[in-house]
């Protein structure tokens, strides 16, 4: 793969990105890479200040840059407000995963009153179960599973080794990694003298357009109502989103979170990593949730929210510890001196 600067201009451009170039626009780039590891033929990027120093002494043929961080480097460089959008964009001209061909392969096993386009492809020891339907230019991966009645729209794709539990609905250009499950049971059990009695899940999941859902994360079904998410949502790996849950477009989250059942969020939400949010809550649009964050109650505010105590020394933790238990005591004293 190899484009000219003036190629690569063009691509942002037709995306909508404004860009202008500076220096060599005939100049070959054969790939991308961070400022210390580029090479003459390859293309770079500065976003992030804290990787500034890297910048001067880079080997790269030409570095996305900022006009303000453009004024101090002398090499070919392509100019926009956002630098790492425009990256996003030109990564794909690079991308080397392999195509996959429409058909279907010999190995799969297609119920005869599923729907399949003929520009779908379905590769090896796929099961696709009664009436699911496949819309056009969809790839499915090897061993996935299609559960009866589930569908999959338009230009969406399954990597290996993803299950579609029945009924399941994923909207156009939805992109499933490896290993996860959607659709399956959500945790509904009454207690009955000190067993659990399992509640039937009636409910499925809908997937919007434009989401994105990474390897191992588990999505399970309604109990009466579905579990929704909304268009343009994308959700990193291992995390769980119980039954009944719905989240709003736009809203990112992240690695192992753990998102209890009846839960709505809203629109432009990001959740980073480990958080949990408890059941039955409502959080407004545009809030973030920080890392590792325990969320109890609803949140009806927009803005960034957080819990739990930063990193520090472990002995200074357990000395904090132990301020932190002593402080009910300490507000009894104060209101007892007031009053």
């Amino acid at each position: 793969m190899s484009y000219t600067l003036s190629q690569l201009l063009t691509v942002l451009n037709q995306k909508g990105c404004s860009v202008t170039l500076r220096g060599d626009e005939h100049r070959s780039i054969e790939g991308l890479a961070t400022l210390k590891a580029a090479q003459s033929h390859q293309l770079s990027f500065l976003a992030n200040p804290r990787y500034r120093s890297a910048l001067q002494a880079s080997q790269a043929g030409a570095v996305i840059l900022s006009p303000d961080e453009a004024e101090s480097f002398l090499g070919d460089c392509l100019i926009t407000s956002d630098p790492y959008l425009a990256y996003s964009y030109l990564s794909h001209c690079f991308d080397e995963s392999v195509r996959s061909t429409d058909g279907i392969h010999s190995s799969a096993v297609v119920a005869k009153t599923a729907k399949i386009a003929s520009t779908a492809s379905i590769a090896a020891n796929v099961v696709i179960e009664a009436g699911a339907v496949i819309e056009e230019r969809v790839v499915i991966g090897a061993n996935c599973v299609i559960g009866a009645g589930a569908v999959v729209r338009k230009d969406s794709r399954l990597h290996a080794n993803v299950t579609l539990y029945h009924k399941v609905q994923l909207g156009e250009r939805v992109v499933v990694h490896s290993a996860a499950v959607i659709g399956s049971d959500g945790f509904g059990f009454a207690p009955q003298k000190g067993q659990w009695q399992k509640i039937a899940q009636l409910g499925t999941v809908k997937i919007g357009d434009d989401v994105e859902i990474g390897a191992g994360t588990t999505i399970d079904r309604g109990a009466l109502e579905d579990t929704v998410l909304g268009n343009g949502v994308i959700v990193d790996n291992q995390v769980q989103i119980a039954h009944n849950v719905v989240i709003g477009d736009h809203t990112a989250v992240a690695g192992c979170v753990g998102i209890a059942g009846s839960t709505q969020i809203g629109a432009y939400c990001t959740i980073a990593g480990a958080a949990g949010i408890a059941g039955h809550l409502t959080i407004c649009d545009r809030v973030h949730i920080a890392m590792q964050a325990q969320v109890t109650r609803s949140i009806d505010e927009s803005g960034s929210y957080s819990s739990g105590t930063g990193l520090m020394p472990t002995a200074k933790w357990r000395k904090s510890a132990v301020f932190f238990r002593q402080m009910e005591s300490w507000i009894k004293r104060i209101k007892e001196m007031e009053s």
